[in-house]
């Protein structure tokens, strides 16, 4: 459903440690991606995803968007700031990090497959 949660990513200097704190806390249960502990989390409803050598120590929120081009499109008319979204991740989809017009940080993804493009 358009507009609803639909991934997280939490950017981490260490994600090993980062792993081992979020499944012992919450009950997430991590799938291992590479070699340096990164990794997607499954937490029962919104998948996450864990990732390292980030020095923001940040947690994104990306909501489900139809066409990812035109909700771009949308956050820059309505005052923000957009990235240009990159290309289809299989099993993922399409992304661009925003800013609102207030300069807050947040996620738009469009679904592999949605909006008429190959999943």
């Amino acid at each position: 459903m358009p507009g609803q949660p639909t991934f997280f990513e939490i950017g981490v200097p260490d994600a090993v440690r980062a792993q081992k704190f979020y499944t012992q806390l919450l009950g997430w249960t991590p799938h291992a991606m590479g070699d340096r502990g990164q990794a997607w989390l499954e937490t029962g409803g919104v998948r996450g995803g864990l990732h390292d050598d980030d020095e923001d120590r940040r947690i994104d929120i990306f909501f489900e968007v139809v066409d990812i081009d035109a909700a771009v499109a949308a956050v820059r008319q309505l005052g923000g700031d957009a990235q240009d979204p990159g290309p289809d991740e299989p099993g993922f989809g399409r992304f661009a990090f925003c800013r609102d017009d207030q300069g807050v940080r947040f996620g738009l993804r469009q679904s592999s497959g949605a909006a008429g493009r190959p999943g």
